[in-house]
């Protein structure tokens, strides 16, 4: 029934537009409580602050993790982090998408802590079809232990984009031409957790977790998920995007879920590269050693 062309009916419209589109996106205002549960660590994961906060503790008996209540297939997720202070040696704090699988997706941030005074290294990988081996490490230009500090992943068919407080310091682009494979059919939920790895995480696990120091404390704050969700008919970015959708076309190219087609402008570029030069320790791209075959495909590309 066409709506009649009056005030009402341009009302009644507008809100129809909304209703399209928050079910299309899933635009979620910061609330743990919502959004995310708390998966393992017997009660040393806690929501806080009625769902503003979340922190989770590590201990020499167990860690700790959460995961989000829904699963996305394409997005821009941003999350405020404040990592464990002073001696963090032996501890992995994390943040990073994942479906569920031998052959699954995943898009990593991992920090590794350190002893006091020296700096994290934050280690970011993506897996595709059950394959990572794409690792790319980084200090951060400032301490992420005294204050929040915004961590986030934009992922589209095209590109998936690691940025720290809006600055960009790793692309990885949709290589399937040259038989990279990428992800993008599996729906990833979110997840989070602090464990330790100290025979690996700090100076290749020559240094060792002081639990004298436990409990070791890591703060979620403020979070921010635009995407579209998977459920049991699939996921709506396909459906909107499917010549055989009914979903309007102007909803799926709204300027609230731009980052479906987002990509990195000159000045982006620009960051991104000073961040690479002055911050970037290890790059699978340049480690011939490892990759004594070959440097995978997508090194090579321009």
């Amino acid at each position: 029934m066409a709506l009649p062309s009056t005030p009402l009916g341009s009302l009644v419209a507008s809100l129809l537009l909304l209703l399209l589109t928050a079910n299309f996106l899933a635009t979620n205002a910061s609330d743990f409580n919502k959004n995310f549960q708390v998966t393992w660590g017997d009660g040393r994961g806690k929501i806080l602050n009625n769902g503003k906060l979340l922190t989770l503790s590590l201990d020499k008996i167990s860690g700790s993790g959460f995961e989000s209540k829904n699963q996305y297939l394409f997005g821009k997720i941003d999350m405020q982090i404040k990592l464990v202070p002073g001696d963090s040696a032996g501890t992995v704090t994390t943040y990073y998408l994942s479906s569920i699988g031998p052959n699954h997706d995943e898009i990593d941030f991992e920090f590794l802590g350190n002893q006091s005074g020296q700096p994290y290294t934050l280690h970011t990988n993506v897996f595709s079809q059950g394959k990572g081996n794409r690792e790319q490490q980084f200090h951060l230009w400032f301490d992420p232990t005294t204050d929040f500090h915004t961590y986030s992943v934009l992922w589209n068919p095209q590109r998936i984009i690691f940025s720290v407080d809006g600055t960009p310091l790793r692309e990885f682009k949709n290589m399937e031409s040259i038989g990279v494979p990428f992800p993008k059919s599996q729906p990833m939920r979110i997840f989070a957790s602090l464990w330790n790895a100290d025979d690996w995480a700090t100076q290749g696990g020559r240094i060792k977790t002081d639990w004298t120091k436990a409990p070791f404390t890591a703060s979620y704050g403020s979070f921010s998920i635009n995407a579209c969700t998977w459920t049991s008919r699939g996921s709506s970015c396909t459906a909107s995007q499917s010549s055989a959708s009914t979903t309007s076309s102007s909803t799926s190219r709204s300027s609230s879920n731009s980052w479906m087609n987002q990509e990195l402008d000159s000045t982006s570029q620009e960051r991104m590269n000073w961040v690479r030069k002055n911050y970037m320790i290890y790059n699978y791209c340049t480690d011939k050693s490892r990759f004594s075959q070959g440097l995978p495909p997508e090194c090579n590309a321009s």
